[in-house]
């Protein structure tokens, strides 16, 4: 649940440069999270130096590839019901072959090959420097599997191919994999445990992207404050590490400080934080730096002490609200946002209280809300009973929403007046008259275009909002550009 998902992204194709020498077509859709899209990236780069060039038309594929979300049912469905359009297709073109790849390839393995028989390719998200092998056996009529966890950062080494960006924000991958087996969540035993990348190599494709006229990174991770390098290895196995490794090692705060002290004029953002994991020193360089936004996503999932502790969160109501009254004493302008899910076992309407009343507390910017839908092969679906009837969830749900739509609106009326300064990222999608692009705090802004163009920094002054958008004026370039 902790991984943000854009739903006008889902089922994106990918668009890449195309080599005249590559002779094979590729079609890749990616749903889910950031993480998907960002690996969606790096499998394009693989595969063309193994010949492939993206296509749109899916008919004249040689290669599907649809990579996947274990994360929420819809997500999983939705799979589902390409997977059977792609299959649709390989009758009109026998030769084209199918492939899983990410979280839900890892989880259904046995069932897409074997069972099912729907695919020639499972991929997980820890083997797509495979692929060239993994090719080679479904071209010679062979499945093919590879779904084998690592315990490295797996794509440090790969440049990935920026596709159908912008041109002005990118993301790139910190961490993999997750040690918080929080009950409802399936990352763990998909992605499999936590391990760092070098910071050399982040900093390198750091440089790399500005160097090609980014202007703004967002470090991703399923948990990116408990980040620690120490030379390689998983987190849990720091405390076997030597004395020399502990001494030099990296946390979170020291990564956020080398990016941008590597690049003050680039933008850095992260995601996603768990409240456990985030330490004072990560707010204190977040204050320290300008350029890195003052934004932090950070899910809670309930406000109920007995919920949380039924979710294996690692942290109470009380601690919570600790954590968020440090980030407003030490940065009173960051925006926050949350992770929510209604319904979940057992909650009780008292429990259901509690998410109202930390709801009140916080105020929060904006928020990713959900119904409990149970995740086979979570604890949560092996140990407990989805217990909370449909219509009661819904109602729940439809309070949380309600509620973070007034505090929402609460939030954005607090910049109205303001001058702010705001990243272009793209046309208005509901003016082409007008510019879109966001402040530090992650708000969407949209303002006229007039002179200004695409990866400029512009003070916007903020005249009216909505609950999710500021409407403002351009009165000049920042000191940005």
């Amino acid at each position: 649940m902790e991984k943000i998902i854009d739903e006008n992204k889902q089922g994106d194709s990918l668009v890449l440069d195309q080599k005249t020498e590559n002779t094979r077509k590729l079609y890749i859709e990616s749903y889910g999270c950031q993480m998907n899209f960002s690996d969606s990236e790096i499998v394009a780069s693989i595969l063309a130096k193994e010949g492939f060039n993206t296509t749109q038309q899916l008919e004249e594929a040689d290669l599907v590839l649809v990579n996947t979300c274990s994360i929420r049912d819809k997500a999983e469905q939705t799979v589902r019901k390409r997977l059977e359009k792609f299959n649709a297709v390989k009758r009109i073109n026998p030769n084209m072959k199918v492939g899983v790849l990410g979280c839900m390839a890892e989880r259904l393995k046995n069932k897409f090959l074997e069972e099912e028989k729907i695919v020639d390719m499972v991929v997980g998200p820890d083997a797509y420097k495979d692929l060239p092998n993994l090719i080679q056996e479904i071209d010679e009529g062979r499945n093919a599997v590879n779904v084998i966890l690592s315990k490295e950062e797996t794509y440090g080494d790969v440049a990935p191919v920026r596709l159908n960006s912008n041109g002005v924000t990118a993301f790139v991958s910190i961490t993999r994999g997750c040690d918080n087996m929080c009950t409802f969540c399936v990352v763990p035993f998909t992605r499999g445990r936590e391990r760092s990348r070098d910071p050399q190599s982040i900093l390198e494709e750091v440089t790399d992207l500005v160097n090609r006229g980014f202007k703004e990174v967002t470090l991703l991770g399923q948990n990116v404050d408990s980040f620690l390098w120490y030379g390689g290895g998983l987190k849990k196995d720091f405390e076997k590490a030597s004395e020399m490794e502990k001494a030099t090692a990296v946390n979170f705060a020291g990564l956020l400080a080398l990016v941008a002290e590597a690049h003050p004029k680039l933008r850095i953002r992260f995601s996603t934080s768990n409240p456990q994991d985030m330490t004072l020193d990560v707010i204190e360089t977040m204050a320290k730096y300008k350029n890195i936004c003052k934004y932090i996503h950070l899910p809670v999932q309930s406000g109920s002490n007995r919920i949380l502790k039924e979710m294996n969160r690692l942290h109470t109501r009380e601690e919570y609200f600790e954590l968020i009254d440090n980030i407003k004493r030490i940065l009173p302008e960051c925006a926050i946002s949350q992770d929510m899910i209604a319904g979940f076992p057992t909650e009780t309407e008292e429990d259901h209280q509690d998410t109202l009343s930390l709801m009140e507390y916080v105020k929060y910017d904006f928020g990713f809300m959900f119904a409990y839908s149970e995740r086979p092969g979570t604890l949560a679906a092996r140990k407990m009973e989805d217990d909370v009837p449909e219509e009661i969830k819904k109602r729940r749900l439809t309070e949380i929403i309600n509620l973070q739509q007034k505090h929402g609106l609460y939030r954005t009326k607090e910049h109205v007046g303001k001058t702010e300064e705001v990243l272009i990222e793209g046309t208005s999608k509901k003016s082409e008259e007008h510019w879109m692009g966001r402040n530090t705090q992650n708000t969407v802004v949209v303002f006229p275009k007039e002179q200004y163009k695409i990866g400029d920094f512009v003070n916007v002054k903020i005249n009216d909002c909505t609950a999710a958008t500021l409407i403002g004026e351009a009165v000049g370039y920042s000191e940005n550009n």
